[in-house]
């Protein structure tokens, strides 16, 4: 698949880094050669310097022939002019946008993005979705993933095991014996930088990173059986004061279960605005490492500190920080796939990848057409899909063990007439089931062949 990515800032890294995983041609449109430069040197891409909204460079970039064009720049003006040229002058089948300015993303606009108006097909904003990530963590106190699937009816929870959890060294097919109400299909494990579908007999170990899916009525059986029972949230600190401080604090004001939130916010132009912009959090502006900023700023106190600059290094030292002060818990934001090794020795840090947030908007478009949502997890290492099986589906009427999943698939439950079911491989794919389906990054093109 041939595609233009404008942009090579963080949101145009974070696309890039997903997409160099496949076999796709990838053209990088930015006017900053430093940041192509930096780009090239770690993913395998054609770089060109210039507007992704100047129509010589999209020649240039080869629009004429490319399948999708992801407009990914910090300007929403350019995102969109690109759109229009890639669909007036050059065709290009897909076409996606990032925009972030609320005024035009206002359910009043809709009818604005269609081939008539502002060819846009699909449109992202990283910062929020983000943001969204973060606050659905929220619910659950550490746990690192939270996905609802099916209407509500399923939930995706990844938990990551401390030395404290109670079933380190336990088989999963011993997990039962211990917790009897414990009922949950277990889709993959992270360990040690590696995504592994695990069988009846493996161990979990210390540092695991556990996704499993559970129905709403045993999500606290499952936080039980991981010892991840923690205090409800209601005091929020977030350091960094850019969009995704901006749109999560936004959210968090109307979210009953939230007492207080403050920002840390470094510049004071930006909190200036910040202050003017929300009504309820407290702005703060100083240094994030300062300790009467700190202690201004109740970090101590604070349920959960949330580290969301985007630079790594800042986010690291401010989490190890805020931890160190006392925080009950941390999440951070990684904005660099070269970065997660710098949070691997701390156990209990909660990490969100903007890679794996930014290329979830994007995954439907660019999987089979028969995915009806799908989701990066963690670091990127797997996809969870889901399919509904109608006539043209290949795999209806099969059972499970026919399909000749390699160890990197996994059909890890089915809605069948309302009912949630784990399946077995002798279980069978019948007409009108949608299923969850997760798959290894590196199996990716299997999985497509196999439910095309």
């Amino acid at each position: 698949m041939k595609i233009i990515v404008g942009g090579a800032g963080s949101v145009g890294q974070s696309i890039v880094t997903y997409l160099a995983q496949g076999n796709n041609d990838i053209i990088v449109v930015d006017t900053d050669a430093k940041k192509l430069d930096d780009l090239a040197q770690n993913a395998d891409i054609r770089p060109i310097r210039g507007s992704i909204s100047h129509p010589d460079i999209l020649e240039k970039a080869g629009a004429k022939s490319a399948d999708i064009l992801i407009a990914a720049t910090n300007n929403d003006e350019s995102n969109m002019i690109a759109c229009q040229i890639s669909h007036s002058i050059f065709k290009v089948p897909q076409r996606i946008a990032r925009i972030d300015n609320d005024a035009y993303l206002s359910p009043l606009w809709a009818t604005l993005y269609n081939e008539s108006n502002i060819p846009v097909d699909l449109i992202i904003s990283p910062a929020k979705e983000i943001a969204t990530a973060i606050q659905r963590l929220l619910k659950i106190p550490g746990c690192c993933e939270y996905i609802p699937l099916f209407d509500n009816k399923l939930y995706l929870l990844a938990f990551k095991c401390s030395s404290n959890c109670p079933i380190i060294h336990t088989e999963i097919n011993q997990i039962n014996i211990m917790f009897p109400e414990f009922e949950a299909s277990i889709l993959s494990i992270e360990r040690n930088d590696k995504a592994i579908i695990p069988t009846a007999t493996t161990a979990i170990e210390k540092g695991d990173i556990i996704n499993l899916l559970v129905t709403p009525d045993k999500i606290d059986d499952a936080i039980h059986a991981f010892g991840m029972e923690k205090p409800v949230i209601e005091r929020v600190v977030i350091f960094g004061g850019g969009a995704i401080a901006r749109n999560l604090a936004r959210n968090l004001e109307t979210d009953d279960s939230i007492i207080n939130t403050k920002i840390i916010d470094e510049n004071a132009n930006s909190a200036r605005n910040l202050a003017k912009e929300l009504n309820t959090t407290v702005i703060i502006n100083g240094k994030m490492l300062n300790e009467s900023i700190l202690e201004e700023a109740a970090v101590a106190r604070a349920d959960v500190a949330i580290v969301v600059t985007e630079n790594d290094k800042d986010n690291l030292l401010v989490s190890l920080l805020a931890e160190n002060k006392g925080a009950s818990s941390v999440i951070s934001l990684v904005n660099s796939s070269h970065s997660i090794n710098l949070w691997k020795n701390i156990e209990e840090n909660i990490q969100v990848h903007r890679a794996s947030v930014t290329i979830s908007d994007l995954l439907k478009e660019i999987r089979s057409n028969r995915i009806e949502y799908a989701r990066s997890l963690g670091s990127g290492k797997g996809e969870v899909w889901v399919i509904k099986i109608d006539d043209n589906s290949k795999i209806s009427e099969h059972k499970i063990s026919s399909l000749r999943l390699s160890s990197g698939i996994k059909i890890g439950a089915i809605l069948r007439e309302e009912k949630i079911i784990y399946p077995k491989n002798n279980e069978i794919i019948r007409l009108g089931d949608s299923i969850i389906v997760y798959v290894n990054s590196g199996q990716i093109r299997r999985a497509e062949q196999i439910f095309s």
